[in-house]
């Protein structure tokens, strides 16, 4: 039974906390599937994830290539692409249920808090998972470090 984590971004940029929680999941051998709602969105941050320190590659790659299956990372607009993933990491505001959460070892929903529609959206499902029964935690870097603020 799996547990989502929210990550209320105020100071770190999207990509530094995903390369993060990427490098996270990674150690523990999780194959991850991160879902955007626009493609367009999604080449930015696999380009942003590609300019990471040389020291710390991140193997990962856009859906739609020969060898997505072999992926250890995964960017996608596809709600389909989660059967072999451990982990999701949803952002932009993708889409993500409960059943889903059930399924995974971890659901990551990272959201900006500077933007009062993507606030609107996080604070949504989190209603909507908590109501489904989900475990769930919210996370916030409002001292400059990241703190659980929530548990259910």
């Amino acid at each position: 039974m799996g547990a989502v984590f929210f990550y209320h971004l105020t100071q770190r940029s999207l990509a530094e906390t995903l390369r993060m929680l990427l490098e996270k999941s990674l150690a523990n051998d999780w194959r991850v599937v991160v879902r955007g709602t626009e493609e367009s969105g999604l080449r930015a941050l696999d380009n942003a994830l590609w300019l990471g320190p040389e020291d710390a590659f991140l193997p990962h790659a856009m859906a739609g290539g020969d060898h997505d299956s072999d992926q250890p990372v995964l960017l996608t607009t596809d709600l389909a692409l989660t059967k072999e993933a451990h982990c999701v990491m949803s952002v932009a505001g993708a889409e993500v249920t409960a059943t889903e959460v059930e399924a995974m070892e971890r659901v990551c929903i990272i959201f900006d808090g500077n933007d009062d529609r993507a606030l609107n959206r996080a604070r949504g499902q989190w209603k909507s998972l908590k109501d489904a029964g989900v475990r769930a935690q919210y996370w916030s870097e409002n001292s400059g470090r990241w703190e659980k603020k929530a548990e259910t």
